[in-house]
């Protein structure tokens, strides 16, 4: 693990098509995903072209549907493109190939020895809190201190699965009333989501940000450096707690070479004490619960 953080169908005729790879009706072709991928990464043709070491008149080609390229011509444009491998799945299929990338769930048997890396991770960072998320930031497994944190702090009805930390920080009945630098942190968490979706173009995370932007908007930052704010440096997540304020910076842990849908899209993100005090409220709430 390595630590860090819709096209329409193209109208154009097809002068030579090869029937198996013509895309069906209401589906985007090859070419209308290769075009938007290209676009989404700022590329022009030949920039693309010069990245992947063919012609200009061969990406066109393939844009325009008029050549049909070759599955190792798909990955390698998938590779220079840096696509997700869920899309990428996705451009093998419009250019008539079998997916390539298997999609398990977690608890898959396959999966044991990555869920017990994710395991050990999130048991290791205890008294500190650490959850495991999926690619649209919902709460695939947590540690003790974040069930705990969670719990105090939250209605049970927001906690009922699947739980969304975006939605959870940012709803007027989630965190968002406790969080003493809302305006700071959802705008670090919207830019984070800016980030994603320019990755990856994954609807599931456009609908994300459509709803968390329907939430109040918290009053413009005061000019006031909170307690733990290192600027230019890290974002904390200052919120009050049953405790006090508690003050908090989070990392970013994924796997670094994976070769399955679910474990590229998964993270840990793991919380560390800010300052003294949020230390010493983490270890007194790891002693309360190994005593209950």
């Amino acid at each position: 693990m390595t630590s860090s953080t819709s096209p329409t169908p193209s109208q154009r005729i097809q002068r030579h098509p090869l029937p198996h790879r013509v895309a069906a009706a209401g589906q985007a072709s090859f070419g209308d995903h290769l075009r938007t991928w290209r676009q989404q990464r700022h590329l022009s043709q030949l920039e693309l072209a010069d990245e992947a070491d063919i012609s200009t008149r061969h990406v066109s080609f393939m844009e325009t549907g008029r050549t049909n390229p070759s599955r190792e011509m798909v990955l390698r444009l998938c590779e220079r493109l840096a696509i997700p491998l869920r899309e990428r799945n996705g451009l093998l299929v419009a250019a008539g190939y079998a997916p390539m990338y298997r999609e398990r769930a977690l608890d898959d048997p396959a999966l044991a020895a990555a869920r017990q890396a994710v395991e050990l991770v999130l048991k290791g960072h205890e008294p500190c809190p650490a959850i495991a998320l999926d690619r649209c930031w919902n709460v695939v497994a947590t540690n003790r201190a974040a069930h705990a944190l969670l719990s105090a702090h939250v209605s049970p009805e927001l906690l009922a699965p699947p739980i969304n930390v975006f939605r959870l920080s940012l709803h007027p009945q989630g965190l968002a009333p406790r969080i003493a630098n809302l305006a700071q942190w959802r705008a670090h968490l919207f830019e984070r989501l800016r980030q994603q979706i320019q990755a990856t173009a994954d609807p599931a995370l456009i609908a994300l940000q459509e709803e968390l932007r329907q939430y109040p908007a918290p009053e413009e930052p005061s000019p006031l450096v909170l307690a733990g704010e290192m600027l230019g440096v890290v974002m904390p997540f200052c919120f009050e707690s049953v405790h006090g304020m508690l003050s908090l910076i989070s990392t970013i842990t994924i796997f670094g070479t994976p070769v399955d849908v679910t474990l590229q899209e998964l993270a840990v993100e793991s919380f560390f004490p800010a300052d003294d005090f949020t230390a010493q409220v983490l270890r007194d709430v790891a002693q309360q619960n190994s005593e209950a």
